[in-house]
């Protein structure tokens, strides 16, 4: 099954706070948390501790549990306001927003460019 890119470009499939949902072991999933905070400590320098790591079934699905940041994620809230799939259907596509995301991860900028490619060359976007 081909990961879906979530409105950003990110794959939810591989965000390690997804990952760590679907994990079953509670051992494990609390050392995965434990991980995720200090890695958004050190990344975002915002505080974060391991029971802040909440659940998150990914940015598109429908009434799934999301991550706090996730659910108050102003890229995915424009995205979902304005019926996207993704951000690379919209007529302003990069935002300043999408610009920031993807000076941490340059493969969502290569994601969406990629779908926004295609949608030109259908004469959509």
């Amino acid at each position: 099954m081909k990961p879906t890119a979530a409105y950003c470009g990110l794959l939810c499939e591989t965000c390690p706070i997804h990952v760590a949902t679907r994990v079953e072991d509670r051992a494990e999933q609390l050392r995965m948390r434990v991980d995720i905070a200090r890695r958004i400590r050190e990344t975002y320098s915002s505080e974060c501790a391991p029971e802040d790591i909440t659940d998150c079934d990914g940015c598109t699905v429908e009434g799934g549990r999301l991550f706090d940041s996730c659910g108050h994620c102003a890229i995915r809230a424009c995205a979902r306001r304005n019926h996207f799939q993704n951000c690379a259907w919209c007529s302003a596509y990069a935002c300043d927003q999408l610009e920031t995301l993807f000076r941490s991860d340059a493969d969502a900028r290569i994601r969406l460019d990629a779908i926004r490619s295609a949608l030109l060359r259908h004469g959509i976007g």
